[in-house]
C-alpha cells in the first residue's frame, strides 16, 4: 500500500465538523484550511473515507503543490509528476481548475497547460501522442492561490452528498452533507426526541437517522475510484462489509412534519431507501401546532427564507409563529439555518450562538439556542 495526502473538501464552515469525523475515524489531521481538511493514507483509507464521511464533499488525493507564477513555472511543476504510473494508457484525463489571488488568473489556459503536461508525463512511458481517453477518468484539479499550484485527482466522482436514497426532492433541497452537518454542530444523540417542523422532503430526519443507527452514507453507491487500478477490489469489499456489521438497530424516534402532503410522500419513500424509515415518524402538521410532552428535545429544521420577491411578509410570519410554539418548550434546545437576517427579530429570542454557512450560494446563519437545563 502507498501513502498519500489525502484531502477532505468541506463546505465553508463546516471544516471543523470534517476534522471531527475523520479523528473519530482514527486518523491524525494534517491541516485545516477554507474548505478543506488534509490528512495521510493508503488506498484503503480513500474507500474508507467515501464510504464513511458524512459532511465532507469530495475525498481528493494530493499529488503536487509547487509555486507557479508564469505558464513556465506551471507546466515544468506538473511535468514533474509520475503521471505515466497513475493514469492507465486509455485513462480519461479530465482537467479543471480555479484562480484565487494569483499572477495566472486565466483558468482556462491554466488546464490547457496542465493537460499539455500531463500528456507530455504520458508520453514518456507509452509512446505515442495520441490517447484514446476511453478509460476510468482521472479529474485532475490545478487550484492556484496565491501563486501556489497544488494538483489534485478527485476520488469521488459524483459529489458525497448524492447517498442515492433520494428520489424526490422539494422546492429548495438542503444537500445530504450540509443536513449532516447541521445535526453533527447540534451534538444531537438518539437518547433524546429529535423534530424538524420544516422536513421538506426528508434529508435532515434522514441525515439524523443515519447518524444514529451508524449507516455509512456512502455504503449503496459507487465511486469513481473503483475503476483505477490503484485501489484493488478487496479494498472496497472489505471497507464495506465493515460499514454493514457496524450498523445499529433503531430504539429511537426522530419527528418530520410539513404542511405539504406531497413532498412529505417523497420524505417517507427516501427514508425507506435509506433504510431508516422504521425510525421517523411522519406527519401532516402546521408548526403553529407543534407540540411535545417530552420534558427535552431537539428541533433541527431548515425553514423557508423568503428568497423571492413576495415571500418575505409570509416568511416573517412563519417565524412568530415558530417562536410562539417552540419558546413554549423552554427546556429544549433548537438548531435554525435561515438565509433571513432579521430572523432573531420575528422569532423573538436571540440566539447563543449563530454560525455563518453556505446552502449553495446563499449565505446562511445557523441559529442556535440551547435548552434550560433542570
Amino acid at each position: 500500500m502507498s501513502k498519500y495526502t489525502i484531502i477532505a473538501t468541506s463546505t465553508f464552515g463546516l471544516e471543523s465538523v470534517v476534522a471531527y469525523e475523520l479523528k473519530l475515524l482514527g486518523y491524525s489531521v494534517l491541516a485545516t484550511e477554507n474548505g478543506k481538511v488534509s490528512f495521510e493514507g493508503d488506498e484503503k483509507d480513500i474507500a474508507r473515507c467515501n464510504v464513511w464521511l458524512r459532511v465532507a464533499d469530495r475525498v481528493l488525493i494530493e499529488v503536487a503543490r509547487f509555486k507557479a507564477t508564469d505558464f513556465e513555472e506551471l507546466f515544468q511543476g506538473t511535468l514533474q509528476v509520475r503521471w505515466e504510473d497513475i493514469v492507465p494508457l486509455k485513462g480519461k484525463m479530465h482537467i479543471t481548475g480555479k484562480s484565487i489571488k494569483s499572477k495566472l488568473f486565466s483558468v482556462k489556459d491554466c488546464q490547457a497547460i496542465v493537460k499539455k503536461a500531463v500528456v507530455e508525463a504520458m508520453k514518456r512511458k507509452y509512446r505515442t501522442s495520441r490517447f484514446e481517453e476511453s478509460g476510468p477518468v482521472y479529474k485532475i484539479e490545478v487550484a492556484l492561490l496565491k501563486d501556489i499550484a497544488t494538483l489534485t485527482i478527485d476520488t469521488t466522482g459524483a459529489g458525497l452528498h448524492k447517498r442515492g436514497y433520494r428520489e424526490g426532492t422539494g422546492e429548495a433541497p438542503l444537500r445530504e452533507t450540509l443536513a449532516a452537518g447541521l445535526v453533527m454542530l447540534s451534538r444531537w444523540n438518539p437518547s433524546v426526541v429529535l423534530a424538524d417542523p420544516f422536513c421538506g422532503s426528508g434529508t435532515i430526519p434522514i441525515e439524523a437517522a443515519m447518524i444514529g443507527k451508524n449507516i455509512a452514507p456512502g455504503l449503496k453507491r459507487t465511486f469513481v475510484s473503483e475503476e483505477w487500478h490503484q485501489i484493488p477490489k478487496q479494498a472496497w469489499d472489505e471497507v464495506r462489509s465493515d460499514a454493514s456489521a457496524l450498523g445499529k438497530d433503531s430504539d429511537f424516534r426522530i419527528l418530520a412534519s410539513d404542511v405539504d402532503s406531497y413532498v412529505l410522500k417523497k420524505a417517507r419513500a427516501n427514508a425507506q431507501n435509506a433504510g431508516v424509515a422504521d425510525c421517523i415518524a411522519f406527519q401532516k402538521l402546521p408548526v403553529s401546532e407543534f407540540r411535545s410532552g417530552k420534558k427535552h428535545g431537539y428541533v433541527i429544521c431548515n425553514p423557508p427564507y423568503g428568497e423571492r420577491v413576495g415571500d418575505e411578509k409570509e416568511v416573517e410570519s412563519i417565524y412568530r409563529v415558530m417562536g410562539e410554539a417552540f419558546l413554549r418548550l423552554d427546556s429544549w434546545s433548537f438548531f435554525i439555518l435561515t438565509a433571513h437576517t432579521g430572523f432573531e427579530r420575528f422569532f423573538g429570542k436571540k440566539a447563543d450562538n449563530n454560525r455563518k454557512l453556505y446552502n449553495g450560494d446563499i449565505k446562511c446563519y445557523y441559529y442556535q439556542y440551547r435548552g434550560r437545563k433542570s
